[in-house]
Formats: structure tokens, sequence, C-alpha cells
């Protein structure tokens, strides 16, 4: 299988070497960045009325005291949809100084 040659083609390409099948409906958590916790609730205020995404959750992160949201899309992982999920994701958070830091699958184990 081929990838373009871009951030998402590489993590793409690295998780097929992994063994996860790229046909299948899989989870991707979108990871979208708030220096505010007031930002981010209004987020996913915003993101939670969207039928793409109605799975979010809250945490600060224990190091840099970021505050993160983990949108839960359930998708096909092509390379073209998730990188237009990650655009329009960002678009948002950018309206509540909000910012995007990428994507990521967790295989069942």
């Amino acid at each position: 299988m081929q990838f373009p040659n871009d951030d998402n083609g590489e993590l793409l390409a690295e998780i097929a070497a992994a063994g996860v099948d790229l046909t299948q409906m899989q989870n991707i958590d979108f990871y979208i960045l708030f220096e505010q916790a007031d930002d981010a609730k209004r987020f996913i205020d915003a993101i939670e009325k969207d039928d793409l995404a109605p799975k979010t959750q809250l945490q600060k992160c224990p190091d840099t005291g970021v505050w993160e949201v983990i949108t839960t899309v359930t998708m096909v992982p092509m390379h073209e949809l998730l990188s237009q999920t990650e655009q329009y994701l960002e678009s948002i958070a950018n309206s509540h100084e909000g910012y995007g830091d990428g994507w990521g699958l967790m295989a069942d184990e």
C-alpha cells in the first residue's frame, strides 16, 4: 500500500506496518490543545453538537499544563479523509484559541 509523503502518510505507513487493517472502520483520536480550560470547554460544546465527533474527553497534561481535548471519530483511516477531518476540527479549534496536535489510532491488542 502506498501513502503520500507527508506526516499523515508516514503515520499511516507505520500503522499499516504494525498490522492494522486500514480498510476497516477504526476509532481515530484527534488531539486539540488549549492554554485555557474555558476555551477547551467551549470547543467541546461546539464539537459535541456535530455528528462527526460525538465523543470527546478533556484532560490536563501534567507536564505542560496545557489542556488537551481528545475527539474520537470512527472512520476508515484513508489519508484524504484523515487530513480533511483534521483540518475541519482545527478550524473549529482555532476559533476557540486551540490548535491541532495530530491524531492517533489505538489498535486492539
